[in-house]
């Protein structure tokens, strides 16, 4: 593995980028792989939630300067539309994987590392952490990895548009008030809230989960009457499971429901 490692714990599967000594940087390596697990994740079936975290106090500085910014200057122009469609791809899989992500972002959270917690479901900061989508620092495009379509929809477009012209760091406070952040955590205990938070939702219906997180991603660009009709049918489809008769029954009887994920 290239700078991330990973483990299983009761449903829940921990990501962590791990290359504390440089704020845990991306490489080409670690892109592609992450990219391939969270599609593999697709029939990881004894997966039931993600957390997504980094080493040694920041979550992720983004895109190694040496190992990737320096390279990408000598390329010709299809090794750098492979490169860009590549870190694309790494968006469109954890968009596409069934299990919610939630990210527990400390420290430095920048570049790719910032695209990396906006593509999570959920997110939850310390009052130490900034988040910056620094592109046009190194003289790019704010429209990187999906962020000119989801960071808007996430803070407002006026507020994103700020942070992608200028580059500069959100404040933890900003991040919360402005709906990036779902919570604020002390760095001591940000991770295992993230952990906390990634087991209730594991020990949920994981098919209904799953529903919610694709429905969520096809109804972006949904006409509201077509997303009511889809939704419609997708709420049809999680009537058939085993997890919403288990529910039921659990109700009469008074009883907690023990989901399943069928």
């Amino acid at each position: 593995m290239s700078g991330w490692h990973k483990s299983l714990q009761k449903r829940v599967l921990t990501i962590t980028l791990d290359r504390p000594e440089r704020k845990n940087p991306l490489t080409f390596g670690s892109y592609a792989q992450l990219r391939d697990l969270f599609r593999e994740l697709k029939d990881a079936h004894g997966v039931r939630a993600i957390v997504l975290t980094g080493a040694g106090g920041n979550f992720s500085s983004g895109g190694d300067v040496h190992e990737i910014i320096g390279p990408l200057t000598e390329m010709e122009p299809p090794q750098l539309l492979e490169f860009t469609q590549m870190t694309g791809d790494l968006v469109k899989a954890m968009r596409a994987c069934p299990q919610p992500i939630v990210a527990a972002i400390d420290g430095v959270c920048a570049g790719a590392g910032a695209i990396l917690a906006m593509a999570s479901d959920i997110r939850f900061g310390t009052p130490d952490s900034s988040v910056a989508f620094l592109f046009v620092r190194v003289g790019l495009a704010g429209c990187d990895m999906g962020a000119c379509a989801m960071l808007p929809r996430i803070i407002g477009h006026g507020r994103a548009a700020e942070l992608l012209y200028t580059g500069r760091a959100m404040s933890a406070d900003e991040a919360l008030a402005w709906g990036f952040y779902n919570a604020l955590h002390e760095p001591a205990a940000v991770q295992q809230s993230a952990m906390d938070f990634a087991k209730r939702l594991a020990d949920g219906p994981a098919f209904a989960h799953a529903m919610t997180k694709r429905m969520l991603h096809e109804e972006w660009d949904m006409p509201l009457d077509a997303a009511i009709d889809a939704e419609a049918r997708a709420q049809a489809v999680c009537m058939e499971t085993r997890d919403f008769r288990r529910a039921y029954e659990a109700f009469v009887k008074k009883e907690r429901p023990i989901f399943a994920g069928d």
